[in-house]
């Protein structure tokens, strides 16, 4: 169908829209899948998906989109009768809906591109929409029956799909070569140019007046004149200070105009995975859900679009190779569906992005066994080789466990893309797995687009940054808060003991001494864990831009990246992982084995709270209900239970009243989970009993692990 050329220009922008309302569509369709939604829940998501398939097609319809309109139409009319009746949604409607929007997406960028009048007559494929849409009868006996033969019925043969893009055709193939711009950005950025015009002219009148007092310290007369130059010279200084100031403004504003530019959200790129992951899932019989954390950190759109590639490997090898069956998974006692978790933290310049699974784990000999019959090791470098070296195998060029090619896997080339793919963009990949809990990846990359706030703090004569993300405060030592012992120094910091280590020693320039009287103490705080690092002097706080370090030098394991200082000066910006992670392990003796037990009926809680647990070393056991997590403490033992505060059979402090009632679990430390962060909700949990409370909100920004050893801390000092 032909496009009127004067709204050309409109139907771009509606196609940039009509994604943006798509991936809207996709996510509410996802959730729909969810065990458990009551008919309030289904109510206000139907009428949601309602609104948005509205604006669809009227949005298509205004602009002579009839092809376009009609698709929305079909879409809204399969919708009817499940909003009209408030039932659950059959996985087979919600393939239908989907397919609708691939369809949908697939014309509107045609018709974007100029493309429209070669697109084939919509007919047939709006016929083959209504076919797949089930009768209305049908979804009475909902999603129930769907999730109960899953497992059984035979997966269904799916027309190809479109994934569901989070940036046009056109971003994509530009690539490298450029960024959209939207007219209120370029306004905004001419502002401050204007701005940067009228400080230039003061500049100018700045230097006038300094050549004037010059010309009066070089005349004879020198009493006079003098007074009159310091006069000019105070007037200048404090207009310089002014000017100062201006231009930092300047400076902050251009900074931030241009990272709306430049950068986007990961969500861009992660949100959409999750419609991949549930096909993936459903095509080869299994069942997974994807959970993002920290998925509003932003980042400069080109690598967004280099990291695309990789996540979609790591994910589609979690799902086929990680995730069991559902049918295996309940044998194993895990819950029939997989939970993967995609964390993404930004430390400084350094982006961390993690993801977990809670399948099988890796088999290392069945690595091992593999790479040797594929001619990748010998048999005696295989002998030789310890578990984490025979994991690391998984990333060599032509490796696969398959021995059969399938659409999803066996070409050996999956997990090798994803590490020339790191490494392309500076970065580093590395796996943890244990056999029959799941799998942990973890990408770190460096970013150098902005500034970063840091601290600059001395050891003797060597400065150095920290990323200020990773301070959580600064405090004097003195004999009240320090406990000293033979081995290991202590702060007592809001109540908890917390590792102390020296600066100067971890950097190898003294040894170790216990801090003095006065001594800064710079709590840092990096994946869960928290050390107090005794500093000579706090230099300061500044914006500084860091700068990946030379390849040479570039695995060095305690920095992360470095800064140039106004003089030229290049500070070295320490890596938070390596100050906590190696320090705490020489002043901290933590037990070799320590069994958490997590009680939350929500399965994406339990496997947030699991992957984070487990980061810390901490082997990891998950209880559904109160009632469950009972029967486990009866064969079983814990060093901490984390259980949700608002569970339906019972509710996290009639738990913990039952575990205080009981000498076996009477001193076990316990922390609430709450999605109410008010003051009076943290009294009422920490008064029925609990050692720990945490809004939900918390542990997504990663202080769980921190908690969960304050407790445990705490729990043994008062034994």
């Amino acid at each position: 169908m032909p496009v009127d050329p004067m709204l050309q220009s409109l139907v771009a922008g509606f196609s940039g829209e009509a994604q943006e309302v798509c991936q809207k569509v996709t996510l509410d369709l996802l959730d729909l899948e969810r065990e458990g939604l009551d008919n309030e829940a289904l109510g206000k998501v139907y009428t949601r998906l309602a609104r948005h398939l509205h604006t669809l097609k009227g949005s298509a319809a205004s602009l002579g989109l009839q092809d376009l309109s009609s698709i929305a139409h079909k879409l809204e009319d399969a919708l009817a009768p499940l909003r009209k009746d408030i039932k659950p949604m059959p996985r087979s409607l919600v393939d239908m809906l989907l397919h609708g929007l691939d369809l949908f997406l697939l014309r509107a960028q045609a018709h974007a591109e100029g493309r429209g009048e070669a697109l084939p007559d919509p007919t047939n494929a709006l016929a083959q929409l209504v076919a797949e849409a089930p009768p209305p009868e049908d979804a009475a006996s909902g999603q129930a029956a769907s999730v109960a033969h899953a497992a059984a019925a035979p997966t269904p043969t799916l027309a190809p799909m479109a994934p569901a893009p989070s940036m046009s055709m056109a971003d994509e193939e530009a690539g490298d070569a450029g960024w959209r711009v939207a007219s209120h950005q370029v306004t905004t950025l001419m502002r401050e140019v204007e701005r940067l015009r009228e400080f230039r002219m003061r500049l100018e009148d700045r230097l006038r007046d300094l050549s004037k007092a010059v010309d009066l310290l070089s005349a004879r007369e020198l009493l006079a004149p003098t007074a009159r130059a310091r006069a000019v010279l105070s007037a200048v200084s404090a207009g310089v200070r002014s000017d100062g100031h201006e231009a930092s403004d300047i400076v902050d504003s251009l900074e931030e105009g241009l990272k709306s530019i430049t950068t986007r959200p990961v969500r861009t790129i992660l949100e959409p995975l999750q419609r991949m992951v549930r096909d993936l899932s459903r095509q080869l019989g299994k069942q997974a859900r994807l959970a993002v954390v920290g998925a509003e950190v932003s980042l400069d759109r080109r690598l967004l679009e280099k990291l695309k590639g990789a996540m979609v490997h790591l994910l589609r090898n979690a799902v086929d190779h990680g995730i069991e069956m559902p049918d295996e998974r309940e044998r194993a006692g895990k819950h029939h569906e997989g939970a993967l978790t995609l964390r993404v933290e930004q430390q400084g310049n350094i982006l961390v992005l993690e993801l977990s699974d809670d399948g099988r784990g890796i088999d290392v000999q069945m690595v091992r066994a593999s790479a040797e019959r594929k001619g990748l090791i010998t048999a005696d470098e295989g002998a030789r080789m310890h578990e984490a070296q025979l994991r690391d195998l998984i990333f060599r060029p032509g490796f696969s466990t398959r021995t059969d090619v399938t659409d999803t896997s066996g070409r050996g080339v999956g997990l090798d893309a994803v590490r020339s793919a790191v490494e392309s963009m500076q970065g580093r990949i590395e796996v943890v797995s244990t056999k029959g809990s799941g799998t942990r990846f973890m990408i770190t990359l460096p970013m150098d687009l902005g500034s970063s706030p840091v601290l600059t703090v001395r050891a003797i004569d060597a400065q150095v940054g920290l990323p200020m993300l990773a301070v959580e405060s600064t405090q004097l030592a003195s004999k009240d808060n320090l406990r000293i012992g033979r081995t290991k120094t202590q702060l007592d910091y809001n109540g908890q003991l917390v590792p102390v280590a020296d600066l100067g020693a971890r950097m190898g320039l003294r040894a170790s001494a216990p801090p003095s009287e006065g001594q800064p103490l710079i709590i840092v705080q990096s994946g869960g864990k928290r050390l107090a690092l005794a500093v000579d002097a706090v230099v300061g706080d500044r914006d500084l831009v860091i700068r990946p370090l030379p390849a040479e030098v570039r695995d060095v394991p305690a920095y992360q990246g470095a800064a140039i200082l106004s003089r030229g000066e290049l500070l070295l910006i320490l890596r938070p992982g390596w100050v906590v992670t190696e320090a705490a392990q020489q002043a901290v003796s933590m037990p070799t084995s320590r069994r958490a037990l997590v009680v939350d009926d929500s399965l994406t809680a339990r496997a947030l709270h699991r992957a984070m647990l487990e980061a810390g070393g901490f082997t990891v056991h998950l209880a559904a209900s109160g009632a469950r997590a009972l029967e486990r403490l009866q064969t079983e033992t814990y060093d901490v239970i984390i259980c949700d505060l608002e569970m339906e059979e019972m509710n996290g402090t009639e738990l913990i009243a039952k575990l205080r009632a009981q000498p076996d679990t009477r001193d076990v430390p316990c922390i609430l989970v709450s999605a109410n962060d008010s003051a009076g909700a943290r009294a009422r949990g920490l008064s029925a009993g609990a050692d720990g409370y945490l809004s939900k909100r918390e542990c997504a920004a990663g202080r769980l692990l921190t908690e969960v050893l304050d407790v445990m801390s705490r729990r043994g000092a008062r034994a």
